[in-house]
């Protein structure tokens, strides 16, 4: 089973051998879910801004 991350210094899709750990989102389970790392990123961020148990407002 082979699992991928994104890299955030090419901003490409990577298998294990790729950059270091600390420069990497991940692992997912498929190439198309690293892929949209950025976009969970954003969706997580969005959910935890809006949750009111987190929001000091």
């Amino acid at each position: 089973m082979s699992t991928f991350w994104y890299c955030l210094n090419h901003h490409a899709v990577e298998g294990p051998e790729g950059c270091d750990y600390a420069d990497r989102l991940g692992p997912y389970p498929t190439e198309a879910e690293a892929a949209r790392a950025l976009e969970k990123v954003e969706e997580r961020n969005q959910e935890w801004d809006n949750d009111p148990n987190w929001n000091d407002d």
